[in-house]
């Protein structure tokens, strides 16, 4: 496109669009966006560039800021409302964090995109999914793939696209969610297919231990391999002088035969002494292991692994057993013997099953939660419940490192207000009786939640016992 046709399109929408703009702005404002768009395209347009088309495998590192606030409001405000307002969220209120992203292209007009992001803050789990939001930030890790759709292929300056795509997230190494990222993006070509991404994403709850967020991101990928040239192939070399033959370091070897002509050597070598392939200062004939850098000890070669480890056997203390440098090549320990090794043990001293992070449950040690029983509408424990506490608090002496969870519950009888207090209530209760039987009151934490999670149907008498209860957990 040359330079006159590009200034005479520039003009035209000067000339198109100067009215709309000088108008009233509160009743052109989609329309200023929709003609801003179709001008960055025409400005993309003229800078136009002749390489390749497809990109290529890409690695890029991003910068990002997570917004709840503003996809909160747009849930009971419309977007003229928060514009005009000026309620949208402010910088405060969103959450940085960095990133990795992958492409790849797929087509002229199609790529693949990766997203690896971490960031620390405090989830805003909905109401009704009856999570406990944290009190300090803790650290949300997400991953999604994406397909991006270009309007432009990569040899424009400035490429706007759209993106879709699906994604896991982990928060605090506990929640667990699924999400669907949609959005736009600008991509601006810098030279050498380095490119600068501009994006924003929303992400669309699939899992209760997800929410609606905005996520905008600025980041900068190039090629994770050099680019490949075509290879030149020489010219042939001019035909030999014919001269008399030379030795200069006096090997019998004619120096035009010679390879090392000023050092002398063998001709088995074609003039070169002995080689030492591998550089360890012994030569090949006496090297068992000529390419591998090795000891005399050893006949050139290094010093054994037996078990593949990483660690030469001088140095592993397991020479015969897989293990870690950490532990001097020695498998990582399990104290307990319980078969979840120290360092995914929540109980390194307490056998547990794995399911349990290594720690032990109290029904292993016979303890029936199901007997810990109060009288209707009161916080008052049954003679089989302190009977059963009493058998708690023993197991609990025995075992000085576990640490317990009392979960205090109701039936749906009342309102859920007090059934709220109620449950409180039973789980201090049991608490105090454990303080009092000798337990140290700091390995002990006692919550309500009035009648949520039933475990009876409390249409039946049976059923609303059953929800009266208290359920004990390791603390992990």
């Amino acid at each position: 496109m040359n330079n006159l046709l590009i200034l005479k399109r520039i003009l035209i929408f000067i000339k198109w669009v100067a009215p709309i703009i000088f108008a009233k702005p509160k009743k052109l404002i989609m329309k200023k966006i929709i003609l801003s768009f179709i001008a960055v395209c025409l400005v993309a347009m003229s800078f136009s560039q002749t390489t390749s088309l497809k990109k290529r495998p890409s690695l890029g590192v991003s910068f990002f800021l997570k917004d709840f606030t503003t996809p909160d409001l747009l849930s009971a405000n419309s977007p003229g409302t928060i514009i005009s307002n000026g309620t949208w969220a402010k910088f405060q209120n969103m959450a940085p964090g960095m990133g990795l992203q992958y492409f790849n292209g797929i087509t002229d007009n199609i790529d693949f995109m990766a997203n690896l992001g971490g960031s620390f803050l405090k989830y805003p789990f909905l109401y009704k999914t009856g999570l406990v939001n944290q009190t300090s930030d803790k650290f949300l890790l997400e991953t999604d793939a994406n397909l991006n759709f270009k309007l432009l292929p990569d040899n424009y300056f400035l490429v706007p696209y759209v993106s879709a795509g699906a994604g896991l997230s982990m928060y605090a190494g506990t929640y667990f969610a699924a999400y669907i990222p949609v959005g736009t993006g600008l991509q601006f070509n810098l030279g050498d297919e380095t490119f600068v991404h501009l994006q924003w994403s929303y992400h669309l709850k699939v899992t209760d231990a997800s929410n609606y967020n905005f996520h905008y991101s600025l980041g900068i990928a190039s090629p994770i391999f050099d680019k490949k040239e075509p290879v030149v192939v020489a010219p042939p070399p001019p035909p030999p002088v014919v001269v008399k033959p030379k030795d200069t370091d006096g090997d019998g070897i004619p120096d035009d035969q010679d390879k090392c002509p000023t050092v002398p050597g063998l001709a088995k070598y074609q003039g070169c002494p002995i080689p030492d392939t591998d550089g360890d200062g012994i030569n090949d004939e006496n090297d068992k292991c000529p390419t591998v850098k090795g000891v005399a000890k050893y006949q050139g070669c290094p010093v054994p692994d037996r078990d593949h480890d990483g660690i030469n056997d001088e140095e592993d203390k397991c020479p015969d057993v897989p293990g870690v440098a950490r532990y001097q090549g020695c498998p990582i320990p399990d104290t307990d013997g319980d078969g979840v090794n120290d360092e995914e043990d929540k109980c390194p001293l307490e056998k547990g099953p794995a399911s349990n992070h290594g720690c032990p449950e109290l029904k292993d040690f016979n303890f029936k939660a199901e007997n810990v029983q109060f009288l209707t509408g009161s916080a008052v424990l049954t003679k089989v419940a302190t009977a059963e506490l009493d058998k708690g608090a023993k197991i609990l002496g025995e075992h000085p490192s576990l640490n317990i969870l009392v979960d205090g519950y109701t039936d749906n009888t009342g309102k859920a207000d007090k059934n709220k207090v109620l449950s409180q209530k039973r789980a201090d209760a049991v608490k105090a009786y454990l303080i009092k039987k000798g337990v140290n009151a700091d390995r002990l934490t006692a919550t309500g939640y009035g009648d949520a999670n039933p475990v009876g149907d409390n249409k039946t008498a049976k059923g609303k016992a059953a929800n009266r209860r208290v359920e004990f957990k390791v603390k992990q």
